[in-house]
């Protein structure tokens, strides 16, 4: 787990599983195959896990962001983007 963002109103964490194991001690990365971001409305204390083809392009816009306009108002607005489709209420962070 690594902390990518952290702003006023938004947190994001990158979570990778490929080296994860499971109770056995075997990699469960096969069994799992995938990590995502997890993103933190502070606002409205809502929280969201993104896996798979929307983890990718919410990577490709977030880099595509520091390429051009690194500003924290660009970030801040691309990450609302996805926060609108956080249902977990944020109970401990």
């Amino acid at each position: 787990m690594q902390m990518l963002y952290n702003s006023d109103s938004y947190v994001v964490v990158q979570i990778d599983l490929s080296g994860a194991q499971d109770a056995s001690g075997t990699a469960a990365a096969s069994a799992i195959g995938r990590g995502g971001y997890e993103i933190v409305d502070k606002l409205a204390r809502k929280e969201i896990f993104i896996e798979g083809e929307l983890a990718e392009h919410f990577k490709t816009g977030v880099q595509a962001i520091a390429d051009n306009d690194p500003s924290p108002e660009a970030f801040d607005e691309f990450i609302g983007r996805f926060t609108a489709l956080a249902q977990q209420p944020v109970v401990m962070h």
